[in-house]
């Protein structure tokens, strides 16, 4: 029998020529109607290909027949039962390349908008009222970072029956999600009610709080019957090319965590950041096109300088279409070898022309330097986004770490400390927000059956 076609209904967005120049959220979301409307284009596969796309396995083909039959607190409370925070994955998840890319109609006129109708739901389900979790047992779990892995794990915990405490250095929980996303992507105040939720659940909060230092690792591993250390990937990488010491070059990490997380963008605020007039970001993955798109914002011309080509380009497509509508421009197939400077300052990229070569372990294919290909691109601020490694934070622990840094866990996320599991960043290195999440997930319910909270399940 042949399928009907039914379109993809878009998802409404700030036109380019005003979202430029604020830092209100670029996508406005459906209303009601057009929800329920995308949901009837779902085909209700038996086997859920589209499942198989999910790192956290939301039951998306009844979510969606729950939404399109008007049911949204029904649609929610599906979606939550496998995913803590579906209003921050509707929002950053890479859809394209999970959920969506399985989906039958993905190969006709479109796949159904999975993200878009989980965030629809996601956002209800904000001001409906909290389940209690009910502790049983009395045990005790310390989550260390307030990340995607760790927000996950205190909620599944939570609804184990654990007391679940979260230890976050910032003055803010969230991790990535209020640091390293910008407001234009992800609100932080929908990120502070879905805190405020698992809050309302029975997970506690303790901020600016650096383990090791406010509170020893004896002390935390004394008070609690299990520890989950979720506590990222946040310290930058850069070139290691001459010049790079110079004022006015950056790491994503700090610009972006000035601008998102202590609100410099806010003429207000008594946060500075560096504003510069032509500014060069090295790199294409989304911390860069975030980097690139925030810097806009604040009153930049701003150049994305990448070794590879578009084809390669690591940034979801989505966030590298908004960027392009913006007006930022795209240095591709070009290498930076020095930062030039004056009086102390960066004025300049030495650059050099890229061809591509052979795939590399990687599977893409490797840059080649073009010969005699040396030329200079003139920029007054440098935001190297070239990725991060994993805080030391870790080797507080005593926990075994592989080569390049990131804890070694087993089948079930425990380290090789009984008792002390991880995920996230942590353990794979900078990856996705749903990637952390599901690695939370699977530690709480190793941490849950080690306690003996599962009840058989």
């Amino acid at each position: 029998m042949a399928i009907e076609r039914k379109e993809r209904h878009k998802i409404p967005e700030q036109a380019p020529e005003v979202r430029r120049s604020n830092f209100e959220e670029v996508c406005t979301g459906f209303d009601l109607e057009t929800a329920k409307a995308e949901a009837t284009r779902c085909l209700q596969c038996k086997n859920a290909p589209c499942r198989s796309g999910c790192p956290v396995a939301v039951r998306i083909p009844e979510f969606i027949k729950a939404l399109a039959a008007g049911n949204v607190a029904e649609a929610g409370a599906i979606v939550k039962s496998t995913n803590s925070l579906p209003s921050v994955c509707g929002r950053v998840c890479p859809q394209e390349s999970q959920c969506e890319k399985f989906c039958v109609r993905a190969k006709m006129e479109g796949p159904v908008a999975i993200g878009g109708l989980e965030r629809f739901v996601g956002d209800y389900m904000l001001n409906e009222p909290t389940v209690q979790s009910k502790t049983k047992a009395n045990k005790r779990v310390a989550v260390v970072g307030s990340g995607p892995a760790g927000l996950t794990c205190a909620s599944e915990l939570a609804s184990y029956g654990a007391e679940v405490t979260v230890y976050e250095a910032f003055h803010k929980p969230g991790g990535v999600l209020v640091y390293g996303i910008p407001e234009f992507r992800l609100p932080k105040k929908l990120v502070q009610a879905e805190i405020d939720k698992l809050a309302e659940k029975g997970v506690k909060f303790e901020l600016n709080c650096v383990i090791g230092k406010s509170i020893t690792v004896e002390e935390l591993l004394a008070e609690n019957d299990a520890v989950f250390l979720g506590n990222g990937a946040g310290l930058p990488m850069f070139m290691g090319i001459p010049g790079e010491n110079l004022n006015g070059v950056l790491s994503a990490n700090e610009y972006l965590t000035r601008v998102n997380l202590m609100k410099a963008y806010d003429p207000e605020s008594p946060t500075p950041v560096l504003r510069g007039k032509n500014v060069c970001v090295i790199g294409a993955g989304n911390v860069a096109m975030d980097a690139a798109r925030t810097a806009l914002r604040l009153g930049a011309n701003v150049k994305i300088v990448y070794r590879r080509s578009r084809t390669e380009m690591p940034a979801r497509a989505e966030e590298i279409h908004h960027a392009e509508q913006e007006g930022i421009e795209f240095e591709l197939l070009t290498n930076p070898i020095q930062m030039t400077g004056q009086d102390g300052w960066v004025t300049g990229l030495t650059c050099v022309r890229m061809q591509l070569g052979e795939p590399d372990a990687g599977g893409r294919r490797r840059p080649i330097e073009v010969p005699n290909s040396q030329f200079s691109i003139a920029c007054d601020t440098v935001i190297v986004a070239l990725g991060t490694s994993p805080n030391p934070l870790a080797r507080t622990f005593g926990v075994a770490l592989n080569p390049k840094g990131t804890i070694v866990v087993d089948e079930d996320m425990m380290t090789d400390q009984a008792g002390v599991y991880a995920g996230g960043d942590a353990v794979t290195g900078a990856a996705t927000v749903i990637l952390a999440m599901g690695a939370g997930r699977k530690a709480s319910k190793a941490i849950a059956a080690r306690l003996g909270l599962t009840d058989g399940e």
